[in-house]
């Protein structure tokens, strides 16, 4: 447990330098401390009780607060995932996730489809990068999708904190403005990976060619890709041309139940993608029904091997594992803020915290510890916050 306490300590001091004034630096450290704590809710009320607080007024302030900048962090949190998960075959995931919410005032909160959720529901949505590598796994960026609803009506915005100059943007807009700073921060990565929402949009397709970025992004069946010089083609009627003898049945990782087997082909895109690159149409086949097929368009170097191909399009389930672990273990969904700046303080720090977990793993995975399959919580936090509630209340 001494090793955990100095890696959170570790964790802080990427991003302490970042507060201005001592307090906001002491209410960082509660907040990130309660998120890791063994709390049922992770909410206002629970995190000041856990750091002796009387109240949750000054915690909710701190994320309000002037002193600090989230966006700053979220740099410093990138850096502190590289330095511990980073490695060259590394996978950049963009997905989106669902916050439900009652009331009208939440920035960005309207009803709207939430996979979360599985329906429509009132909630606000989140764009996220998530980074991927064989040491783990960990969200790295975030924005906040806004509604035309909401970029429409600035009176609406200004309610929630929403500065004037940030206009509507589409997820695959938040997309390419996430690997974009990841890119000029030096990450190291060799694919993206994204879910149809993504892999449909043309003008994230061009754009990720453009930047010589190799991708495998689901799409729909009816998604057409060139077939020839002057024809296009359904993606479905391309794979139903595929040979009963060509699918090639392997895993795409390990799932909660062992591995997860498909059969898998592909075929070539017929276009110039420019010198050494190529472009595929990849298709996931289940083996029980066979009529269940997934289908993916892809981009790299010219003589990418399948399996290659196949390992990255599994990967985009790392992104869910990261939702899951941070929504369960450090409070990623359980804020109570409507200002625009608040969700990105409290999101920011949440990341923090799932960031210190997975970092957590990979040492304790490359000691050759024995660790749940799950990384649970920081259990010493609650007993660190006791040590050290007289320091914060001063």
């Amino acid at each position: 447990m001494e090793s955990w306490r100095s890696g959170l300590e570790d964790l802080f001091a990427c991003f302490a330098a970042r507060f201005s004034r001592v307090e906001p630096r002491r209410y960082a450290f509660a907040y990130v401390r309660g998120l890791l704590a063994p709390l049922e809710r992770k909410n206002g009320w629970t995190l000041a009780e856990a750091s002796g607080f009387r109240s949750p007024n000054g915690l909710q302030d701190f994320l309000q607060s002037p002193a600090w900048d989230p966006h700053l962090v979220r740099d410093d949190v990138r850096s502190y995932v590289v330095a511990h998960l980073g490695d060259e075959d590394g996978v950049l995931i963009a997905d989106e996730t669902g916050f439900l919410k009652k009331g009208i005032r939440s920035a960005g909160v309207q009803r709207q489809y939430s996979g979360t959720a599985g329906r429509t529901e009132n909630c606000q949505i989140g764009t996220f990068l998530c980074y991927a590598s064989r040491k783990g796994r960990a969200l790295i960026d975030r924005e906040l999708y806004l509604p035309v609803s909401w970029t429409n009506d600035r009176e609406r915005c200004r309610a929630a904190a929403i500065p004037d100059d940030v206009e509507f943007a589409t997820k695959p807009v938040h997309a390419r403005m996430m690997l974009e700073r990841a890119i000029a921060a030096g990450v190291p990565f060799a694919w993206f990976t994204a879910d149809e929402a993504y892999g449909q949009n043309p003008g994230l397709r061009t754009w990720l060619e453009v930047q010589d970025i190799s991708y495998v992004m689901a799409t729909r069946c009816d998604d057409e890709v060139a077939s020839g010089l002057f024809t296009t083609t359904r993606v479905d009627a391309m794979i139903g041309k595929v040979r009963a003898g060509a699918w090639t049945r392997m895993s795409c990782g390990d799932g909660a139940h062992g591995p997860r087997m498909y059969d898998w082909a592909r075929v070539p895109i017929r276009r110039e993608f420019g010198t050494d690159r190529r472009g595929w149409v990849l298709a996931r086949r289940s083996i029980s029904d066979p009529t269940d097929i997934a289908y993916y368009v892809c981009y790299g170097k010219r003589g990418t091997r399948l399996r290659e191909l196949v390992r990255v399009a599994g990967a985009r389930w790392a992104v869910e594992e990261s939702f899951q672990t941070a929504k369960n273990e450090v409070g990623l969904d359980n804020y109570q803020v409507r200002r625009y700046d608040a969700w990105y303080a409290h999101i920011t720090l949440s990341m923090a915290a799932a960031a210190f977990l997975a970092a957590t793993r990979a040492a304790e995975a490359e000691k050759g510890a024995a660790i749940p399959k799950q990384t649970r919580s920081y259990d010493s936090a609650a007993t660190r916050s006791d040590a050290s509630t007289a320091s914060l209340s001063s």
